[in-house]
């Protein structure tokens, strides 16, 4: 049991008295946001100090990462995933989206193939293009007997171009949930392997893994050979909701493909802001108990969304071994337009075509309970309040 009296996940300050991307979307309408991938909880005590004490110094300048930070994010890596890494591996960043554009850049000349596999958050589906790459994906598939996300491997095989120079992974997945295993991961490394790819691994989710018995791996921790073709990113940000604080890293381990890189990045990416290293620092170093603490209360939360989704006509979901996000599918309810229809009953959720699968939509549970069972329950009375000729006449 944590000591978690002290971190209240029930009551939280009011969003809409702020400016913000998450409540704002819908100011002056009754719509509870369930959509982007950002909490409504606080950040940890021990982060909320730390910034204090830095603000409260009052100075601003220029900073570059300092000792106690490069520690507090190296131990804390090795402690919470069991990867020692090298100080000099670490590339800071404002972003992980930064960090997968420039992996586009990094790992191969103009017109380069990038895979992915969908559904996947949509930035990955934008960065070839914005750095002269060419996307190629195929899709993940459910396994109806394990109820769980998996690599249909031989489209997967079939997918990757003789041009493809990059391996986009997304693990834990966002937005499926997904924690990958070892074996998963290393039939990945040896397609990187056998056709020459790098792997840029998002790996921003790891420390939000819900399912104690399928703990997070990072790829490049499995062999030598495929963390000499890696890029790892990490952040902070999701963990302990933090995101807008924009501080990052890239973990690279190979000298060349740490110096490409760090090249194209020059003139193009600003310095991590000091505020975003001050809070990087405390939460690695003292976000322990507090992350405990809010998995626990997450856990809570994702048995309810998977309880109620299973009891509404015409949705379906696997349960997530990760993140705070469900990806719910929609198309057995027959809505051709399933966020509009769950915004009309209250809801706003994220539209599954801009992950590449239509007819899905994705659901934010890192809130609180009181504003999560209400959310559920319209969206349970949209769907029963629904003419029954509807849903037919959809089938």
């Amino acid at each position: 049991m944590h000591e978690n009296m002290n971190f209240d996940f029930d009551g939280h300050p009011d969003r809409r008295m702020v400016p913000g991307e998450k409540w704002g979307r819908y100011a002056g309408r009754d719509i509870l946001p369930l959509w982007v991938a950002d909490m409504d909880f606080p950040a940890p005590p021990a982060v909320l100090a730390a910034l204090s004490a830095r603000i409260e110094h009052g100075i601003f300048g220029y900073t570059h990462p300092w000792p106690s930070l490069i520690d507090a994010v190296v131990d804390g890596i090795a402690r919470d995933h069991g990867w020692q890494i090298e100080p000099d591996w670490l590339v800071w960043l404002p972003g992980v989206v930064t960090g997968f554009n420039l992996a586009c850049r990094a790992a191969g000349a103009e017109g380069a193939g990038v895979f992915t596999a969908t559904p996947i958050y949509p930035p990955f589906l934008a960065a070839p293009a914005n750095n002269a790459g060419r996307l190629v994906h195929s899709p993940l598939v459910l396994d109806e007997c394990q109820q769980r996300w998996q690599w249909d491997r031989a489209a997967t095989l079939a997918a990757i171009a003789p041009y493809t120079r990059l391996f986009m992974l997304c693990n834990p997945h966002n937005p499926v949930g997904r924690v990958f295993d070892e074996e998963e991961l290393r039939w990945i490394g040896e397609i990187a392997i056998e056709r020459d790819l790098v792997i840029c691994s998002d790996e921003i989710h790891c420390g939000l893994v819900l399912d104690p018995a399928k703990p997070h791996i990072p790829i490049a921790m499995l062999d030598r050979e495929i963390a000499r073709r890696s890029i790892t990113l990490m952040a902070p940000s999701k963990t302990w909701n933090i995101p807008a604080l924009y501080c990052a890293l890239a973990i690279i381990p190979d000298a060349t493909l740490r110096m490409r890189f760090r090249r194209v990045m020059r003139g193009i990416v600003p310095e991590v802001n000091v505020l975003g290293f001050v809070a990087a620092e405390a939460a690695y170093r003292d976000g322990g108990p507090w992350r405990a603490a809010l998995l626990d209360y997450l856990r809570a939360n994702r048995d309810r969304v998977v309880d109620a989704v299973s009891a509404m006509p015409g949705l379906a979901m696997a349960v997530p071994e990760a993140t705070y996000l469900a990806w719910i599918d929609c198309r057995g309810a027959g809505l051709t337009e399933p966020v509009a229809f769950f915004e009309a009953a209250g809801v706003g959720l994220s539209d599954g075509r801009f992950f590449g699968m239509p007819g899905f939509v994705r659901l934010n549970f890192g809130c609180a309970r009181a504003t999560l069972d209400e959310a559920l329950a319209r969206m349970a009375r949209a769907l029963e309040q629904r003419p029954r000729h509807a849903l037919d006449h959809q089938r």
